[in-house]
């Protein structure tokens, strides 16, 4: 993640020494409100979410599946 301000609490080290979005047991990011879908941190989120858009069919796919 580079120089993006990710509260050190939804971010851990990958296996290669990398900084990456802390995910929980079920797989999801750490920083996902479970009950509303939304970012908890979305001022403050990684450019990669930054660059991801929203309401993109992957992203669409995946709210369906979460609200099932």
């Amino acid at each position: 993640m580079g120089d993006d301000d990710v509260p050190a609490e939804f971010s851990e080290k990958d296996r290669w020494g990398g900084e990456v979005m802390k995910r929980l047991d079920d797989g999801w990011c750490a920083a996902l409100d479970r009950k509303t879908l939304l970012c908890r941190i979305y001022k403050q989120r990684p450019g990669v979410c930054r660059d991801y858009p929203v309401g993109d069919g992957d992203c669409l796919t995946e709210r369906t599946k979460a609200s099932l």
